[in-house]
């Protein structure tokens, strides 16, 4: 079993940056992979970058390429987002995700553990 728990989200201006973090407590494999997803309000939920435990970068929505960026650090058992030049459209809830299959996918079904959520709120 594994959960997860982000932290990091918050309140900022366009153009502003901010950090999250994903904690995960149990066993974490190299096949797993984690994503970071978002959904705003009447919006489906979207996968916006997603990692191999291995370190292999899989998945950056185009929306974000350029702006966001993630990584791991395996000692801490944490998953990192890293945001940078924010828009107002980057605002939601932002949830850290594991799925076990060897594959990694980018469609929430595929997910086999999720986090509770950050409010990221992108406004002047």
């Amino acid at each position: 079993q594994v959960q997860l728990v982000e932290s990091g989200g918050g309140l900022v201006q366009p153009g502003e940056s901010l950090r999250l973090s994903c904690a995960a407590s149990g066993q974490i494999y190299s096949w797993y992979t984690l994503g970071w997803f978002r959904q705003a309000p009447g919006k489906e939920r979207e996968c916006v970058v997603a990692i191999k435990w291995s370190g292999v970068t899989i998945y950056y929505a185009d929306s974000v390429k350029g702006r966001f960026t993630i990584s791991r650090d395996i000692a801490k058992n944490t998953v990192y987002l890293q945001m940078n030049s924010l828009k107002p459209e980057d605002t939601a809830v932002y949830h850290c995700a594991a799925d076990r299959n060897t594959i990694g996918g980018t469609r929430p079904t595929e997910y086999d553990y999720w986090g509770q959520g950050t409010q990221v709120t992108v406004s002047s």
